[in-house]
């Protein structure tokens, strides 16, 4: 009436039950593949371009490398807050030397006027000649002969001077006999003035009473200016 229904016979195998095969699905097979492919890549590129892993020797030296180089720093640092000092105490120096550069400028400028003036009231050489002697000291002390005189060319007349003095110093021996000794002769250059000053050795037993200056021109024996003057002891 209701059909005929077919029952399964079981048949024993040589290798037992047999069950359905269940397969790993193709998605999971996939993924883990591509995992595993990652991370070989990842470690592949670390390998290749990533840092290198340092030793522990490395790492102690650079370390050491890190720590020299900070006492290095604080070296140049100490060096240029030293030389930083050092400049601002030049630059102060400097500053102060040139604060007197100005005030001696002024006082040079200042003399030079003096010495203008002075010039002006200076009284002439009563021989009238140009250049002249304006004034001279001579004085004796122990067998030397000291000496200072200035000698001077007229205002308007100031060309250059170029000629030599000659000192001869007449005086008395100390057998009482008297005598005379003439100097090396010695340049003598000038403008408007020149101050002369020097000292010689006098022969011992020789007492200097005067002294003539005389002034002539280079390559002349011509006496163009010249004036006696009593020696001081």
């Amino acid at each position: 009436m209701f059909g005929s229904s077919k029952r399964h016979v079981f048949k024993p195998t040589a290798y037992g039950t047999t069950r359905r095969t269940r397969r790993i699905p193709r998605w999971l097979v996939l993924m883990l593949t591509g995992v595993v492919l990652g991370a070989g890549g990842l470690l592949f590129l670390q390998k290749s371009y990533g840092p290198t892993r340092l030793t522990v020797q490395q790492s102690e030296q650079l370390h050491y490398d890190l720590n020299s180089a900070n006492m290095d720093k604080q070296r140049l640092q100490t060096e240029l807050s030293r030389e930083t000092r050092t400049l601002t105490e030049v630059r102060t120096q400097l500053e102060s030397q040139t604060a007197q550069l100005e005030s001696t400028k002024d006082q040079l400028e200042q003399a030079s006027k003096d010495i203008a003036m002075f010039a002006q009231a200076m009284p002439a050489d009563p021989r009238g000649t140009s250049p002249g002697i304006r004034a001279a000291s001579f004085t004796s002390n122990e067998d030397q002969l000291n000496y200072e005189f200035l000698v001077m060319q007229d205002e308007g007349k100031t060309a250059l001077f170029q000629g030599k003095v000659e000192l001869t110093v007449a005086g008395r021996y100390s057998n009482r006999k008297s005598g005379h000794i003439d100097l090396p002769a010695f340049d003598l250059n000038l403008e408007r003035y020149s101050h002369v000053d020097g000292s010689a050795p006098m022969p011992e037993g020789f007492t200097p009473r005067e002294v003539t200056i005389k002034i002539m021109r280079n390559g002349s024996d011509k006496v163009v200016g010249t004036r006696t003057i009593r020696v001081i002891r």
